[in-house]
């Protein structure tokens, strides 16, 4: 019990952390142009911060389990192209989302089908299907965006309250999420499979199942953030903002995600994806040409990624301090 609440106050110190460093990036681009920080501005925060934060929540649960998913951007795009196509053909909107987030989940699936049953690389894999899904956007839309303008399809843009809509799905999604891995047996199968393989498939824990979950749960949510996308934009655009992914791995890991698995928690990946959208909206707020954004945000990834790498070597001591020497069995069939 005494390590759990020692393992639990790290993990509030380090949020503590990371939440306060968001403060200061904000009240320093605050400091420097008084707009910043304006209702407006903030609802702007909130809106961009929600589409790859969908994704963050696909990937951070792929990263604690052990995995990784790069066709999350192109499956959100594609997802986006089809969910307007199918209203076009005059689907009423909910049934196509609908329709739309099967899909995202079956794309899933092929990626999941391929990594635990052909035993791809995950990330080979993944950039696989990325090229496919852009060649079949780009061919279904002649590389033109579709426009949408169906009523009830716009609910990207409203507001619940002073909250986008879009941001109110994002927390609902880290709530939800949040406590299917804090207080479910899913949940902590997701980080012993991360963690220590191994010791998973001693504790009766198919790690390749686990996984295969993340990779659909990865398509579904990919494909939830395009039909979120498409709806704010009232358009789908086969060839948007192919920076997605990579915002999602890098606010995972400002979160505190580790990369190589097994620790993590939402309200940390929240956390990540504030900090990165008050970062790069500071920078565009300050008038620096797109390109300058794109370095610091990499320069951020790097940084985190760092600083994971430290953490991890951390724990790993510590872990070995912990645990008794014990003589290796070979173990046959494993």
């Amino acid at each position: 019990m005494h390590h759990h609440q020692n393992f639990k106050r790290h993990l509030k110190s380090k949020e503590v952390l990371l939440l306060s460093i968001t403060v200061i990036i904000a009240i320093a681009f605050y400091i420097n142009n008084r707009n910043f920080l304006s209702i407006g501005s903030l609802q702007g925060i909130m809106q961009t911060m929600s589409v790859t934060g969908i994704m963050t929540v696909g990937m951070a649960l792929l990263f604690i389990g052990g995995g990784i998913d790069l066709s999350m951007t192109f499956v959100s795009l594609f997802s986006g192209v089809v969910c307007a196509n199918l209203i076009l053909a005059g689907i009423p909107w909910p049934i196509a989302v609908v329709m739309t987030l099967i899909i995202g989940g079956c794309l899933g699936a092929i990626n999941a089908f391929f990594i635990t049953k052909v035993n791809v690389m995950a990330f080979i894999m993944t950039i696989a299907l990325s090229q496919v899904l852009q060649g079949f956007n780009l061919i279904i839309t002649n590389a033109l965006d579709i426009a949408i303008n169906v009523d009830g399809f716009s609910w990207g843009s409203r507001m619940v309250w002073i909250f986008p809509v879009p941001f109110v799905i994002l927390i609902f999604l880290i709530f939800t999420y949040g406590f299917m891995l804090t207080k479910t047996q899913f949940g902590r199968s997701i980080y012993l499979v991360g963690g220590n393989e191994y010791a998973a498939r001693l504790a009766g824990i198919n790690p390749k199942k686990i996984r295969a979950i993340l990779y659909i749960n990865a398509g579904f949510l990919s494909s939830l953030a395009g039909i979120v996308f498409t709806s704010r934009m009232r358009s789908a655009a086969p060839a948007a903002a192919a920076d997605w992914q990579m915002n999602a791995v890098t606010a995972a890991i400002l979160g505190g995600v580790a990369f190589g698995g097994g620790s993590g928690s939402m309200l940390g990946c929240l956390i990540g994806i504030a900090m990165l959208n008050f970062f790069t909206a500071g920078l565009n707020s300050i008038a620096l040409a797109a390109h300058w954004t794109t370095m610091a945000s990499g320069s951020l990834l790097l940084i985190a990624l760092t600083f994971d790498f430290l953490n991890e070597r951390s724990r790993k001591k510590a872990l070995r301090i912990k645990v008794p020497a014990v003589k290796a069995v070979p173990q046959k069939g494993v």
